[in-house]
This record gives C-alpha cells, sequence and structure tokens, in this order.
C-alpha cells in the first residue's frame, strides 16, 4: 500500500479515502458476481427473468468502475505506454506521472464534469427511470455517477501529482515511498 506518512495531511486523508473506497468497492464485486450468477441460474434452471436483478448487475459495475477509477489511479492501474517509462528514473517517472496529471487527467476531467452536468441534471429533472417495465427507478442515480467519478480522479490525480511534486524537490525519498504506480506492468 502506498505510504502517506510524507504527504499534507488533507493530502494524506485524501489518499487514504481514495483506499478506503477502492477497498469497500470491491466486496461489490463479489456481490456482483454472485447476483449474476443467480440470474443465470434463475434464467437456465428455472426459466425465471428478472429485470430488476438484470439492471442491478449494471449498476453495481458502473459504480464499481465509476467510484474506484481514483483508487486504480492511485495504484497505477491505468492504461499506459510502458514502453519508456519502465526504464525511467523513479524522479523521471515522477516527473512524467506529474505532467501526465497536469495537462491530460486534470483538464479531461474538468471537462468530463462539465460536460456531463446539463446530461446529470436533465435526468434528474425528470427523475429518470428505466425504459424497462419493472426496472430499477434510479437511472438518474446511475448518470450522477459521471461527474462523481470525475472529481474523484481530480481528487486523487492532485493527490498523486502533490506527491511526484515531493518526490522531484526531494522531501520524499523515491525508492521508499513510491507507489505501487511505479513499479513495472506487464
Amino acid at each position: 500500500m502506498p505510504s502517506t506518512h510524507e504527504l499534507p495531511s488533507l493530502l494524506a486523508r485524501l489518499d487514504r479515502f481514495s483506499e478506503w473506497l477502492g477497498r469497500g468497492l470491491s466486496w461489490l464485486i463479489l456481490l456482483m458476481m454472485l447476483v449474476q450468477f443467480l440470474i443465470v441460474v434463475l434464467r437456465y434452471a428455472f426459466s425465471i427473468n428478472s429485470i430488476p436483478m438484470q439492471e442491478s448487475v449494471m449498476y453495481m459495475h458502473a459504480t464499481v468502475f465509476m467510484l474506484a477509477a481514483g483508487y486504480t489511479l492511485r495504484h497505477g492501474g491505468h492504461v499506459r505506454v510502458d514502453i519508456f517509462y519502465r526504464a525511467m528514473t523513479a524522479k523521471r517517472k515522477a516527473l512524467v506521472d506529474l505532467l501526465g496529471t497536469l495537462f491530460l487527467l486534470l483538464p479531461f476531467m474538468t471537462f468530463v464534469i462539465l460536460s456531463s452536468l446539463g446530461y446529470v441534471s436533465k435526468s434528474w429533472a425528470i427523475l429518470e427511470t428505466s425504459p424497462d417495465t419493472g426496472g430499477i427507478p434510479g437511472i438518474f442515480l446511475l448518470k450522477t455517477l459521471i461527474p462523481v467519478f470525475a472529481g474523484l480522479m481530480i481528487l486523487q490525480g492532485l493527490v498523486e501529482a502533490s506527491r511526484n511534486l515531493l518526490i522531484l524537490i526531494g522531501r520524499i525519498d523515491p525508492e521508499a515511498d513510491v507507489p505501487d504506480h511505479h513499479e513495472e506492468h506487464l
């Protein structure tokens, strides 16, 4: 687990929140698998179909995907081109990660928030429901995950940018306090 002892207090709390949220959401994956298994058994063994159960899998998947993205960023699980990155020193990796966060991640996540607000607010205005009869009535809640996802990514991006800046200025030893995402990925 990445160390936060060298981060300023607020950033360390945000980092721990991201870790807590990601670990908590991992239990939702187990629930999602169990519900999906139950859907298959009910359908093929008993010819029972449940739209709310099917939609609940979609809701759980979207929740995990959207809300655990910051956790994934914290642990370096997002896609990157490793051909050059893996051979870099820890300080150079910190520089690449800092620049990527400042010039790619933060602007794109800001765009996601700004461009999704109208979409989400229209859904809230009508309290949008499932188009399927008997479906889950909370589509507006599902759509709300879009700006929440981007907000969580911005928060974790700021933590990562700060961590990388502290590595670059020598306040954090890059060899002793390098989060998992500075390790090689296949």
